[in-house]
């Protein structure tokens, strides 16, 4: 088989990589291992998809910390503004939420993967379902893609974008990184980002399943400085914490091999401490007689009542009028800053991005393409560029994915005739 350019990875950049090289008029393929394309999509944004940031290129980059300037090229050729229209002119309504967060108006992850597949299909883009065991070089040029029975694809340029390792059952199994090693590229060593914690806190064991809404998260460094604040929601597991606010988190904590974090949650943070306070006599006023593990349950979840209680030296069969001063400004504490000690993120095959990957020195950040081999182009999460959550890591994903399918085209065909 034969043809202009082989797309490896029919994630996002994948398929927009390919569809943007057909739309130039180039002759193109897309190699996926999975037996459909966009897999990863599908868990993106709960479901939901999480397609872009309603923001400036500007502010895409501020929100990217690794390696945010590499992309300034890309995000200006394609800002979030060209995304949205993209997608509106495939039929997929579009919807901002909290964040300037942009969703199919359908909240269905389907819809997104559905208008990218019938686009290459109207492109006449073939979907081939294999898996690519690595390229044939001629003369230090890309010429061709072997597959893993031993078939070749002869083709004038290859756009690798096979996405991290987090998520392997999605197909992001590390290919990419392996075949672009294999080619001389630096590949920096992978870690996760947007993962959820670990803590060796007995406690969030006993609070397994508890989700907290409308609470503020701090995250703290050895020095105590804050490095993280927001308001949403997290939860409690097995393991330690999870949940929205706490992903979020995770790609601010860039540096576990050296530093220790600490969580703390603001439990109440519409109310300040002397608010709370006036609240927290109040309901020991009226409720004199009642233990105090039944009295608390009038302001916190059934789960978190018992761990308030121990932490804060107060046993839970004493009644509400005999809690001393020292006892209730314990538990005020803790109200307004419950500390979770951190000891590391979860494995990188449980995070949303992966950090790390082909090192982009090495790669042209106007075109993708690589400084070492001619004709070899890479996109989205395989380079090592990540973001935090909120839609930015999909905008890399479409706009390296354009840039490099367009550039291809450009290579292959440098004169446009």
């Amino acid at each position: 088989m034969n043809c202009d350019i082989a797309v490896i990875g029919g994630g996002a950049a994948g398929m927009m990589a390919a569809v943007c090289a057909a739309r130039q008029g180039a002759s193109a393929i897309l190699i996926e291992r999975n037996p459909k394309v966009g897999r990863k999509l599908y868990i993106t944004g709960k479901g939901r998809c999480n397609v872009t940031n309603h923001c400036t290129p500007a502010e895409v980059l501020a929100s990217t910390p690794r390696n945010g300037k590499f992309l300034y090229s890309a995000m200006e050729r394609t800002p979030p503004a060209w995304v949205e229209e993209f997608f509106k002119a495939l039929g997929v309504p579009l919807k901002t939420e909290r964040g300037n967060r942009v969703f199919p108006v359908s909240d269905r992850s389907a819809d997104i993967i559905d208008a990218l597949f019938f686009e290459l299909k109207r492109l006449k883009v073939p979907v081939i379902q294999n898996r690519a065991a690595g390229l044939r070089l001629a003369e230090g040029k890309v010429c061709g893609v072997t597959l893993g029975q031993g078939e070749e694809i002869c083709c004038k340029a290859v756009i690798l974008a096979t996405g991290g390792v987090s998520y392997p059952a999605t197909g992001s199994t590390g290919d990419g990184h392996r075949i672009a090693e294999e080619l001389g590229h630096t590949v920096v060593p992978v870690k996760p980002s947007l993962v959820p914690l670990e803590s060796t806190d007995g406690f969030c064991g006993q609070m397994q399943g508890l989700a907290l809404k409308n609470v503020t998260l701090t995250v703290k460094n050895r020095k105590k400085k804050t490095i993280y604040r927001e308001q949403g929601e997290l939860l409690f597991t097995h393991f330690g914490l999870s949940g929205p606010l706490v992903l979020s988190a995770s790609a601010h904590m860039r540096e576990f091999e050296k530093e220790l974090y600490t969580c703390v949650i603001d439990l109440k943070p519409a109310l300040d401490e002397p608010t709370l306070d006036a609240r927290l006599v109040r309901e020991l006023t009226a409720g004199a007689n009642r233990d105090m593990n039944n009295l608390l349950g009038t302001l916190a979840p059934r789960l978190l009542v018992p761990v308030l209680l121990e932490r804060a030296g107060i046993p839970g069969e004493k009644k509400a009028h005999d809690l001393t001063k020292p006892e209730r400004r314990r538990l005020l504490e803790l109200f307004k800053g419950f500390s979770v000690a951190v000891s590391g993120p979860r494995p990188v095959e449980e995070a949303i991005v992966t950090s790390g990957g082909v090192k982009v020195s090495e790669v042209d950040p106007k075109t993708m393409q690589s400084k070492k081999i001619s004709g070899l182009f890479f996109a989205g999460e395989l380079l090592d560029v990540d973001a935090y959550t909120g839609g930015f890591n999909l905008q890399i994903a479409w706009a390296t994915g354009r840039a490099a399918g367009e550039s291809a085209v450009v290579f292959i065909n440098p004169n446009g005739a």
